[in-house]
Order: structure tokens, then sequence, then C-alpha cells
């Protein structure tokens, strides 16, 4: 009995290659998500001892991170305007930029108040950060070379979860917490120094969408409350208490109200959710964001 020779393997087309441009491209890009990630997951280390040197009550000084989260909610829903309107490059140069002074300035706080409130502005550049990435890979890609670049990139940004918290508690048991801020400054200058010499994609469009002011104002604060709510159900650990119950509630009320201004306004919508229809789309989005955004939402120890 003879066995059938195994199936060759199948050969790569010119269009299936990922070129050097690309994964010059596809690097510059992951220190930015990468950068956003180790950010967060650092700084929950640090809250204790944020506490203590600011003489402030923990319930306080969560709000480093609860200030962060919603800054990142809301900036995400303005970020596909602002890329059709003036490019992927001025956008991701922008982004980072108030990503640096941010972490600058964080690094330069003098009492929680002015933590928190810098927080606010590191958290607006991260929020831009993140959807532009994916923006410029997908279109600088195509659809055959999607999934190999963001597999290639996922594995470092998946990793920034895990290596956040050791690298923090490295810098607040040997140094400064201080230096948790500062040490995104480096990082975010390789960033830009590498986007002057990468090529991104011309996002722009001619007679770009005017931006759905209604939409942003109904989808950026419900976010907002729900992102809210699930960080106080880490903070009060139940999902019955009032301080949970009453910013889900708010934050879904206001959701239900964009959706159906998204599905009956004739211009086009902040977020068009006709593309959740397609089961694909939708089944990716939702593993992104379980995988990306699960651990912003633990309970800081």
């Amino acid at each position: 009995m003879t066995t059938a020779p195994p199936a060759p393997a199948p050969t790569l087309t010119s269009e299936d290659r990922l070129s050097p441009e690309l994964v010059k491209l596809a690097l510059t890009v992951m220190l930015g998500a990468v950068m956003v990630s180790l950010d967060a997951t650092m700084v929950n280390v640090a809250l204790d001892t944020l506490a203590r040197d600011f003489a402030t009550s923990v319930a306080t000084i969560q709000w480093v991170s609860t200030a962060y989260l919603l800054a990142l909610a809301i900036a995400i829903p303005a970020s596909g305007w602002a890329i059709e309107r003036f490019g992927a490059k001025p956008m991701w140069i922008t982004s980072t930029a108030v990503f640096t002074a941010g972490s600058i300035l964080c690094g330069l706080a003098w009492s929680a108040g002015s933590l928190i409130l810098f927080r606010v502005v590191q958290g607006i550049g991260g929020g831009l950060i993140l959807p532009l990435m994916q923006t410029i890979l997908a279109q600088a890609a195509g659809p055959k070379r999607l999934a190999r670049v963001m597999a290639a990139v996922g594995v470092p940004a998946m990793l920034a979860p895990v290596l956040g918290p050791m690298l923090g508690g490295l810098i607040v048991s040997d140094a400064s917490w201080r230096l948790i801020f500062y040490i995104n400054v480096p990082i975010c200058l390789a960033t830009l120094l590498a986007t002057r010499r990468v090529q991104m994609p011309d996002t722009r469009r001619p007679g770009a969408m005017r931006l759905d002011l209604v939409g942003l104002l109904l989808l950026s604060p419900a976010l907002a409350a729900l992102i809210y709510g699930l960080a106080q159900a880490g903070t009060h650990g139940s999902f019955t208490d009032s301080h949970v119950l009453v910013p889900l509630g708010a934050g879904a009320a206001i959701l239900l109200g964009f959706a159906v201004h998204a599905l009956r306004t004739r211009t086009e919508p902040i977020i068009d959710l006709r593309l959740f229809r397609t089961r694909s789309f939708a089944g990716a989005s939702a593993a992104w964001a379980v995988a990306k955004n699960g651990h912003f939402l633990r309970r800081p120890p």
C-alpha cells in the first residue's frame, strides 16, 4: 500500500509577501500600541505608592486610571473622522505628540489632581493611537496581507499587559514612580523619528464626511459611562452597587440612543453599525476588543 506524497507547501505570491516597507511601517505603529498598553498596566501597579506620596485616599488616586480610560473612550469615536479629514501621518504624529506631552506632564505632577488632569491628556493621545494603528495597517497591507501583519503586530501587543506590571513593579520598588511616565518619552521619540522614515497610506478623502456631531455627543459619553461603571465594579467588588448600576444604566441608555441615531441618520454616522451585520466583522471586532482591552478593566492590586 502506497501513501500519497505530502501536498506541497503553498507558495507566497508577490501580493502575499510582506515588503520591507510594510514591515517597517508595522514596527513603527507597533511601538505606539505597545507604549499605550504598557503605560496603562504600569500605572496600575503604582497606585498605592501614588496614594502615599500625595497623601490621598485610594478612592481618589484610582481616578488616575479611571480618567485615562474615560479619555480613551472619548477620543476613540472621533478617530475615524479625523484620519479621513487630516490624513494618517499627520494624525499619527499629532496623537503621539499629545501622548508624549501627557507623559512628561504626568512625570512632573505635583498633586493627585494635577496627575489626574494630565492623565486625561495622555488618554486622548492614546485613544487616537490605537484605532489609527488599525486603520493604517489595514489600508497599507490590503485584505490579502492584513491577517499576517496583524498577527505579527499582535504578539508584542499581547505581551505588554504581562510585561507592564513586572516593569512597573521594578520601577516602583527600585526607583521613582515618575519614571513610569518618563519611560514613555524615549519610546515616543523613537516612534516619531521612525514615522519620518516610513510611507503611510493616504487616507484623506476629497470631500470627507462631515463630523457626525450628534453621534459623537452620544457615543463618547456612552462609552465613558460604561467604562466608568465597569471600573467602579472593580472598586466596589459588586455589579449590584448603585455606583456601578447608575453609570452602566446611563451608558446603556445613551448607547441605545446612538444606535437609533446611527441607523436612521441620512448622513454618514461616526460609526456605521450596519457593518456588524457581517458575522466575520462582528466576531473579529469582539475578539480584538476582549483581547486588547480586557486588561484595562482588571482591579488594581
